[in-house]
């Protein structure tokens, strides 16, 4: 009697413990089973789409990381520009035992492979405290950054080089023309309105580079989240829209048309202020060339948008590799990793005390970090959805095609035009 008492217990106590390790980790593997050393020489491959100086830092960043941990060697191979990045992911699911170790990408680029059941849930190996944290709470990476790396409510990513949107103006001509830098898309108005009147009519006053976060973004200060629910010849839709089209067609605000990006109009003194990627400062101060002296605020609005990839592993790697890997990710988006990485590359650092830290925070060569603090306040996510990625890029065409025919100010069939388009993405 006293021996079934003693195996009840102990069933008890094992049942207890199973629960407590796995639960909530939604993993077929917990934070215990996982390797805490790499022993062997183990080899892991990083698909990535940086060139120019941030391939540079990754590869500092990499070689460090191999000098700390000589069994591990990083392969970087690099695929080109994020098209391009993502066309090769999109191919090799087909093959997965093709695919690397881990890879750069948003997550919507990853539902399939989620859906597969293809790639690493890193939940166990955050819990674990050797190789990881300990928790998500101790990693010290900002909470919305970790969301937006989820898929389906699981952690298969780590945010690694992430931007924001940010408002970038000419303080000088701001200065001659007695203009506050605003914070509110009316104030964005307004202003442009007056830089626009008292140039006579030679500098336009503002314009947003992506179409696509400009609706989105506009969307969610409307109380309206970006899914296939969204209705384009809504009032609030046409709020939004009307909103832009009625700066292009009064001459106060532009769109960044085939070029892409406005930072080219900002340095030949044709417009204003833009709103653009944290990311392209370089570009910026490179045109400017004391030319005049411009400035970088936080995205006029409440939300702004998260962007930058994030990495993620592949499950056809070994239990070697895994570790290897996860060692990796937790050394670029340590503290000293991510202030070296956003001092020389314009990212903004995943880690919020990074962010908060007074080295960060007065770096001389750039006028980005002052704001991060106030433009990651409110950050949204594309959720991530089958086809939401194809119908938040489909936006940006949707509202050129309806922007580049504001002037005519007839566009009540162009928005069911973009209605019909939109739904389209949604359902391919």
């Amino acid at each position: 009697m006293k021996f079934m008492k003693k195996l009840a217990v102990a069933v008890t106590t094992a049942a207890t413990v199973f629960a407590t390790v796995a639960g909530g980790i939604n993993a077929t593997a917990n934070a215990d089973s996982i390797p805490t050393k790499v022993t062997k020489k183990t080899t892991i491959t990083f698909w990535n789409g940086m060139s120019g100086k941030q391939q540079k830092a990754l590869q500092h960043l990499t070689e460090e990381f191999e000098k700390e941990n000589p069994n591990i060697k990083v392969k970087l191979e690099n695929q080109g520009q994020y098209k391009d990045l993502q066309s090769k992911i999109t191919s090799t699911l087909q093959s997965p035992k093709d695919l690397p170790t881990i890879t750069q990408a948003y997550p919507a680029w990853l539902y399939t492979a989620a859906q597969n059941d293809l790639l690493v849930n890193l939940k166990p190996y955050i819990n674990n405290s050797k190789v990881g944290w300990g928790s998500t709470a101790k990693s010290g990476i900002k909470t919305d950054l970790m969301k937006g790396a989820q898929i389906n409510g699981k952690q298969y990513g780590i945010p690694f080089n992430k931007s924001v949107e940010v408002l970038v103006y000419n303080k000088t001509l701001l200065d001659k023309y007695g203009v506050k830098v605003p914070t509110t898309m009316k104030e964005l108005k307004e202003a442009s309105k007056t830089i626009y009147e008292k140039s006579n009519h030679k500098v336009v006053g503002a314009g947003f580079d992506s179409l696509s976060n400009y609706y989105v973004l506009g969307m969610k200060n409307e109380g309206v989240n970006f899914t296939s629910k969204i209705n384009l010849t809504s009032k609030k839709s046409k709020k939004v829209i009307d909103y832009y089209a009625d700066g292009i067609k009064d001459g106060y605000f532009k769109t960044a048309g085939s070029a892409g990006y406005l930072s080219g109009d900002f340095s030949n003194q044709k417009v204003a202020m833009f709103v653009g990627t944290s990311a392209g400062e370089s570009f910026v101060k490179k045109g400017v060339n004391n030319k005049f002296e411009y400035g970088v605020a936080p995205r006029p609005g409440k939300w702004n948008m998260q962007q930058g990839t994030d990495i993620y592993m592949f499950k056809n790697a070994s239990k070697a590799q895994r570790t290897a890997a996860f060692m990796y990710i937790k050394y670029l988006t340590s503290n000293k990793s991510q202030l070296y990485w956003a001092q020389q590359t314009g990212y903004i650092p995943v880690s919020q005390s990074v962010i908060d830290s007074k080295e960060y925070k007065d770096d001389k060569n750039s006028k980005v970090p002052a704001q991060v603090q106030a433009a990651t306040k409110n950050l949204y996510t594309i959720p991530v959805e089958k086809n939401s990625n194809a119908a938040y890029q489909e936006m940006n065409t949707i509202m050129q095609n309806i922007l580049s025919h504001a002037k005519n100010g007839k566009l009540s069939s162009l928005i069911e035009q973009g209605e019909s388009q939109f739904k389209s993405s949604w359902n391919q």
